[in-house]
């Protein structure tokens, strides 16, 4: 069993910033995992925002985290980031994130087994 538990959520004005944390234990085998950023606002669906691969060499943004956004990891902290920026009010969701043991990027929810409780993000104008 792998655990996911996210923090550093909040709320932020527009234009403001905030950084995600996802720390993954459990049952890793002692290697990286693959691991993606996910959201969902209210009405919505459930939509990535951003993806490592678990060598880090390659990454994904959605197009609407593109310029404003960084994912990146610590592996010895078993720890994941993501960097927001520039923070717009349709950034407002409920952000998870999600581990997988996949080589390739994931960039979609059906490749990620392991799953976090997320963590909210409100942007207020």
């Amino acid at each position: 069993q792998v655990d996911l538990v996210e923090s550093g959520g909040g709320m932020v004005q527009v234009g403001g910033s905030l950084r995600l944390s996802c720390a993954i234990s459990g049952r890793t085998f002692g290697g990286t995992m693959g691991v993606g950023w996910f959201r969902k606002a209210p009405g919505k669906e459930r939509e990535i925002v951003a993806a490592i691969s678990r060598s880090g060499t390659d990454s994904y943004y959605a197009d609407s985290a593109k310029g404003r956004f960084a994912i990146s990891r610590d592996n010895a902290e078993d720890t994941a980031y993501l960097q927001m920026s520039s923070l717009k009010p349709e950034d407002t969701a409920v952000y998870y994130c999600a581990a997988t043991y996949s080589n390739a990027v994931q960039i979609t929810s059906t490749g990620y087994p392991y799953w976090g409780q997320g963590t909210q993000v409100t942007v207020s104008s």
